[in-house]
């Protein structure tokens, strides 16, 4: 492990309980905050050791494992993952896609070409782009930008993590915690864990303490973070990767073949297995 780690974490108020402290609880962490769509990028082309990745782009990844036991996820609605349309899924033709969005953007294309069989063009929404100014029939929007939009000009607000449990009856995993191929954490793996656990008894503090920052309300803000995002990776999280992954790669948007490939680990059964404890279980915007 180099002296520094490079650690990268998504901008947004989901991602605070999980970075809350952490640089305290592990000094030689060096934290960056970014979009989730550069912090993939930052991962690929090396420039991090850890990253708060999308789900997509971990299964993307050359060799990335993941932190156990922590996630951002939904079992339900999201909030923060938002399909504004002027019509219903099956009318959609075309939509512009957020561009922090990779994760939400692959849900998107899954959805509509799974569910509602619907194959519409799609195009990039600059993230200083006002979404009300769009043409398409609808847009993708992610993270706080999604909590805070109303677009009274769009009919429908579909909340993707709500339309993903709806139909597959499992929770929806956006982000791990991905390591870079060859990096070893050591003891440092507990530092993630430990952050976690503090943000979470922390979500008043944090919310109240960001909320004004982000134009939301405090008590909604601790709501979204106490009761709506989901924070730990278990055997129904991990279920739910597999199956987001099944239905990526029959779309094209990340390789086939089996999801346990160069991932395995510790534990032969896990489809998914995250990074391996140094000196010697699945519970990744």
């Amino acid at each position: 492990m180099p002296a520094k780690l490079r650690v990268g974490a998504v901008n947004y108020l989901n991602s605070k309980p999980l970075v809350e402290r952490l640089t305290d609880f592990a000094p030689e962490i060096d934290l960056t905050l970014d979009l989730p769509s550069r912090l993939a990028d930052q991962m690929a082309t090396g420039q991090l050791d850890v990253g708060l990745i999308p789900v997509v782009e971990f299964f993307r990844g050359d060799g990335y494992t993941f932190v156990p036991n922590v996630a951002i996820g939904s079992r339900g609605p999201v909030l923060s993952v938002t399909l504004f349309s002027r019509v219903p899924w099956a009318e959609i033709r075309s939509v512009s896609l957020d561009e922090g969005s990779r994760t939400s953007a692959a849900l998107t294309r899954i959805l509509l070409a799974k569910r509602y069989g619907v194959h519409p063009a799609f195009r990039l929404l600059p993230i200083d782009a006002p979404a009300e100014d769009v043409k398409t029939d609808a847009v993708l929007l992610i993270g706080d930008r999604a909590m805070r939009a109303c677009l009274p000009g769009f009919r429908f607000a579909y909340d993707l993590g709500e339309e993903w449990t709806a139909w597959t009856g499992l929770p929806m995993v956006f982000a791990v915690w991905a390591v870079r191929g060859g990096v070893e954490l050591g003891r440092t793996e507990q530092a993630f864990l430990r952050a976690k656990e503090y943000g979470l008894a922390h979500a008043g503090a944090i919310a109240q303490r960001e909320a004004a920052g982000l134009g939301l309300d405090p008590g909604y803000c601790r709501r979204y973070l106490s009761h709506i995002i989901r924070y730990d990776l278990g055997p129904q999280e991990l279920a739910g990767m597999q199956k987001y992954r099944e239905l990526a790669a029959e779309l094209g948007l990340v390789a086939g073949g089996s999801a346990s490939a160069s991932r395995e680990r510790k534990r032969p059964e896990a489809a998914i297995a995250p990074v391996a404890y140094a000196p010697g279980s699945p519970g990744r915007n």
